[in-house]
């Protein structure tokens, strides 16, 4: 029995925690392409003779904290008054359409074109405002901006110029954040989203690969969205869906990382698991979609395996929750062995499964400018945080192998800026909560399989076995915690809608 159990959980232990390694070392890849070119000059484009019309659209679902900051700031943008149009396309079922309403009259009132657009549905969520908004828009270039940023008033000077090369068809901001100190839960969720703007977008963009507009801070060729086929909403990611096949017709992205679009981080964590699980099957919809297509395109294979890398990542959280549970049981049957067989083995695999993703954070930090150690000392939290959201997001891949579509949860802000002792009121006693991501429950159950196991790795004197247990321990250990420690402040109102998603169909 001993035999028959080792002949099948070693080579799936081995197996999963390869693949893992595999993903790691992609990481370490792009870090490598990041410091390759990172000092690559970019030469600025001449402004514009004469500057085109631009259409701003504002898509917003029940936002009534942060609906006029958004709007204000996008009437602040310095650019030629008659070449500019606002679209507030608001699809709110509560107080947001009255302060909405109220802040577009008022700008209006002072010559500006702004048009507050309603829907009697919300079919196809913020993919389906867009197309509406786009069909009653004639402009060349179209910029989107989501409910919790606050653009500065250079974006379209310092982005419109470089549309003046006919090829481009997108062009991408980075994300800053205006909460990055407000808690432990921002600043890691900063570090993770400086990892994917500082490395992954530069090296993909500098060394001509594939990589998506973020669905905010970003602006669009018109005819660029019409050519890929349009907005499509039968994936939760329509942004990385319409940036494929943008791409896919030959269209050249731009990517600004000197260019910072200011937002606001969720502070729930409720809401930061929903955002993660709506990211995480929307872009493993994206890939059961796409990726046939850019695997078959006639594209360099640099750009098809990196295409293939991008796709699939989160297929990583579901292979981590599967390592969670082998470790254990993998080096317990092996536990009569040389360790010294085990540390060539296992550390090597786990080194590149977990020290590039390590690297890859610290050097995004670096690049921001934080110097090393502001990357090193929040290393334990974020590795806590990526493990314990393991569960949550292989929930969202599993889904999003399975189904097409689905309801859009958007993620509640509440107008937050600065750290939380500048705060004038608390956030838990505003009206709008995510609805509670009950994962939380399998987490706690997962937390204590690992404390046990690690308990029977003392008794067994299996030392060696000790790392590798507290790093899962840890990790689900602390989004248990944060889980019901912070999710079960204040009133929950859930946000979302009935409405499905009708499927498109695609080009």
């Amino acid at each position: 029995m001993g035999e028959m159990l080792e002949l099948v959980i070693l080579p799936l232990y081995y197996l999963v925690l390869g693949v893992l390694a595999l993903y790691g070392v992609h990481r370490a890849y792009l870090v490598f392409l990041y410091l390759r070119s990172r000092r690559r000059p970019r030469r600025e484009p001449a402004a514009p003779e004469v500057w085109p019309k631009v259409t701003v659209q504002l898509p917003l679902y029940n936002e009534m904290y942060v609906a006029r900051r958004l709007i204000d700031a996008v009437c602040r943008l310095d650019y030629p008054a008659e070449k500019l149009e606002i679209q507030v396309l608001d699809d709110s079922t509560d107080e947001t359409a009255e302060i909405v309403a109220e802040t577009v009259a008022r700008h209006r009132r002072n010559g500006l074109t702004v048009h507050h657009i309603r829907r009697e549905d919300r079919v196809g969520f913020k993919a389906g405002a867009l197309e509406v908004g786009l069909r009653r828009s004639d402009a060349e270039l179209v910029a989107v901006f989501d409910a919790d940023f606050v653009p500065t008033p250079d974006f379209l000077r310092r982005t419109v110029p470089h549309f003046r090369d006919p090829r481009v068809g997108m062009v991408q901001a980075r994300w800053e954040h205006l909460n990055r100190n407000y808690s432990l839960l921002t600043r890691i969720q900063a570090i993770l989203l400086d990892g994917h703007f500082w490395i992954e977008h530069t090296a993909r963009e500098r060394s001509g690969c594939f990589f998506n507009f973020n669905g905010t801070a970003g602006i669009w060729r018109r005819c660029t969205i019409e050519e890929a086929g349009g907005w499509q909403h039968d994936t939760l990611t329509e942004d990385l869906d319409l940036s494929y096949r943008a791409q896919l017709a030959g269209w050249k992205f731009l990517y600004l990382p000197e260019l910072a679009a200011p937002s606001e981080l969720p502070v729930d964590i409720h809401g930061f698991k929903g955002q993660q699980h709506r990211w995480a099957k929307g872009s493993v919809q994206t890939g059961r979609k796409l990726l046939a297509r850019v695997l078959r395109a006639k594209l360099p294979w640099r750009v098809k395996a990196e295409a293939l890398v991008h796709l699939t990542n989160n297929g990583s959280y579901l292979l981590m929750v599967f390592l969670s549970l082998l470790v254990f049981p993998a080096m317990y049957v092996r536990r009569g062995e040389a360790p010294n067989l085990l540390l060539w083995v296992d550390l090597l695999l786990f080194f590149f499964a977990t020290g590039s993703v390590l690297l890859f954070y610290v050097v995004s930090q670096r690049a921001r400018g934080a110097g090393w150690w502001s990357g090193i000392k929040y290393l334990p939290a974020l590795m806590g945080l990526g493990i314990g959201l393991s569960l949550s997001n292989a929930r969202a891949v599993i889904s999003g192998l399975l189904h097409t579509g689905g309801t859009f949860h958007r993620t509640p802000k509440y107008n937050i800026e600065g750290d939380a002792g500048e705060q004038k009121e608390n956030w838990t006693v505003k009206k709008y909560r995510a609805g509670k991501n009950f994962t939380f429950i399998l987490e706690g159950l997962f937390a204590l399989y690992l404390a046990v196991c690690s308990t029977l790795a003392v008794a067994l004197e299996m030392w060696w076995s000790l790392p590798f247990l507290y790093l899962f321990l840890y990790g689900y250990t602390y989004m248990f915690t944060l889980s019901v420690l912070l999710g079960s402040r204040g009133r929950t109102l859930v946000l979302s809608a009935s409405t499905p998603s009708t499927p498109s169909t695609a080009p």
